[in-house]
């Protein structure tokens, strides 16, 4: 945008009072942005309730990812229970020719595992297909201390927020025994690692789609997921079709780090992009108004060479 600096005759100065206004618009949005970044940062700045972590980050990270295991086999033989306590085996959501969307999460998990859910929620508000209908989803605890009791209240939150009828039968959240909850993780690539200093489990976040047969088709990172590529997805699963490798942009949910008093490092990412849209604004409020200045002086001489218009 171009902002005139003066113009001939008339004795008017209009350009720098544009500038003027210009930056004064800018203003309340630059302190906008700096009170939302602030927002950010104490939000995840407090410890999570339990234990305070002292693990080392770097070290216990090296074990975490997702490995995308396209075209693999679930062991659809795996015992689990339901959200009722019911003894289930995972196969039994793998039937009538509709694809399942999988999610390994713990439900005490103080950060990741909730924001995973949310984006996954988010998507399927969007999406126009209907759990137990065209499609399945199944939830996992990594966590094999977790019961029924917790899967129940998180199946009540999250059926809850998204709000769609009769999804509660086809939205299911298991637990089971370490020995069911590793081999599902291995044979999907989910990496994970218990941290015995910090007392919790440091791990990705993604969304897998499966096909009606139990292979793996599609991989979702981060926990923002497009509705429309969901929704081609489980077109595609459930036609038995295999999507490509995506860019594995991998979020990570370690501890609350005592000595920084923040998380790492999950949020990294969302500050820089913080920062930088703020240090963005600010530079663009200091060109406007060395230009502004400029313009003034320029016009001040202009008035003083050429006399009263």
């Amino acid at each position: 945008m171009r902002i005139t600096g003066f113009i001939h005759g008339g004795g008017q100065r209009r350009g720098a009072p544009g500038a003027r206004v210009f930056f004064f618009y800018l203003l309340p949005f630059y302190f906008c942005l700096l009170c939302c970044a602030g927002t950010v940062q104490a939000q995840y700045a407090q410890p999570p309730v339990g234990p305070v972590p002292t693990g080392n980050s770097t070290e216990v990270l090296k074990k975490v990812g997702i490995e995308q295991k396209l075209n693999g086999q679930i062991p659809l033989d795996l015992p689990f229970r339901d959200e009722t306590g019911r003894e289930v085996k995972l196969g039994e959501y793998f039937k009538g020719g509709r694809p399942v969307v999988l999610t390994l999460v713990y439900y005490e998990c103080p950060m990741l595992c909730n924001q995973t859910l949310n984006g996954l929620v988010g998507a399927l508000e969007v999406v126009p297909f209907t759990p137990g209908r065209e499609f399945e989803v199944v939830t996992v605890s990594f966590d094999p201390r977790e019961g029924p009791d917790l899967a129940a209240g998180k199946k009540e939150t999250y059926l809850r927020r998204y709000g769609r009828a009769g999804a509660g039968d086809g939205w299911h959240f298991l637990t089971g025994d370490k020995a069911s909850i590793d081999r599902l993780a291995q044979s999907v690539g989910f990496q994970y690692v218990w941290d015995e200093q910090s007392k919790q489990f440091a791990h990705a976040s993604a969304v897998m789609v499966a096909t009606p047969e139990g292979r793996l088709s599609h991989y979702f990172y981060g926990i923002e997921y497009s509705p429309k590529d969901l929704r081609l997805a489980l077109v595609e699963s459930s036609k038995g079709k295999i999507g490509s490798p995506v860019d594995a942009r991998i979020l990570y949910c370690y501890h609350y780090d005592p000595s920084t008093g923040k998380f790492a490092p999950v949020m990294a990412v969302l500050r820089a992009a913080g920062v930088l849209t703020v240090f963005g604004v600010v530079g663009l409020i200091l060109y406007l108004r060395r230009r502004t200045r400029r313009n003034e002086e320029r016009w001040e001489e202009e008035i003083n060479v050429g006399g009263a218009a």
